[in-house]
C-alpha cells in the first residue's frame, strides 16, 4: 500500500483497530499463539480493551491504562519459559501490522516504544538482550549502538575527541 494513502495513529479508533489487527495475528502465529491462548488463557474481550488504553496513553497521552504487565509476564514466564525469539516474533509482527495499516511519526513512534518493550520485558525474564535486524526507525541492533558509544567513549568509557581517546 502507498504510505500517502495511510493514515497516522492520530486517534483511538486508528490505535484500537491496530490492537485488534497485531492481536489477530499473534493468535494465529505457531510461536505465540500457544502462550497467549493456551497458557496465558487471555480474556480477550477483557485484554485488548487494556492494550488500546495503554497505546492510547503512549501514542496520544490519553489516561485510562492500568496495569502491571511485568508481574503478569513474569507469571506466564515461570508456567512457559520465554526465550529472546518471542519477543523478537512479538516486535516482528507489531511492526509488520504497523506498516500493513499505518505510517507518520506516530506509527513511527509506536514500532520503536515496542521495540522498547520487548527489550524491556525480555532483559528482565530472560536476562538477555534483544538483537533486531535494524530496519525499523529508531531501531539500533546492539552492535550498531556499541559501535556508536565507542566512537563516542573509546574502549575504556573515556570521552573521545577527534577521533582519538583524551586523557582525563
Amino acid at each position: 500500500m502507498n504510505s500517502k494513502l495511510q493514515p497516522d495513529l492520530t486517534d483511538p479508533f486508528e490505535i484500537a483497530q491496530l490492537v485488534r489487527r497485531f492481536y489477530a495475528r499473534i493468535r494465529k502465529d505457531d510461536l505465540l499463539g500457544p502462550i497467549f491462548d493456551g497458557v496465558a488463557k487471555v480474556d480477550w474481550s477483557a485484554h485488548l480493551p487494556k492494550l488500546t488504553a495503554f497505546w492510547s496513553g503512549v501514542l496520544l497521552g490519553l489516561p485510562g491504562f492500568q496495569g502491571a504487565p511485568m508481574r503478569k509476564h513474569a507469571l506466564i514466564h515461570m508456567q512457559h519459559p520465554l526465550e529472546p525469539a518471542h519477543f523478537q516474533r512479538w516486535v516482528a509482527l507489531f511492526m509488520d501490522t504497523v506498516d500493513a495499516g499505518w505510517s507518520g511519526p506516530r506509527a513511527d513512534y509506536a514500532k520503536q516504544v515496542a521495540a522498547s518493550v520487548a527489550r524491556g520485558h525480555a532483559m528482565r525474564l530472560t536476562g538477555e538482550l534483544l538483537e533486531f535486524d535494524g530496519s525499523a526507525p529508531g531501531i539500533e541492533t546492539p552492535n550498531v549502538r556499541t559501535e556508536r558509544l565507542l566512537a563516542k567513549y573509546g574502549p575504556e568509557g573515556i570521552p573521545v575527541r577527534g577521533g582519538s581517546v583524551t586523557s582525563v
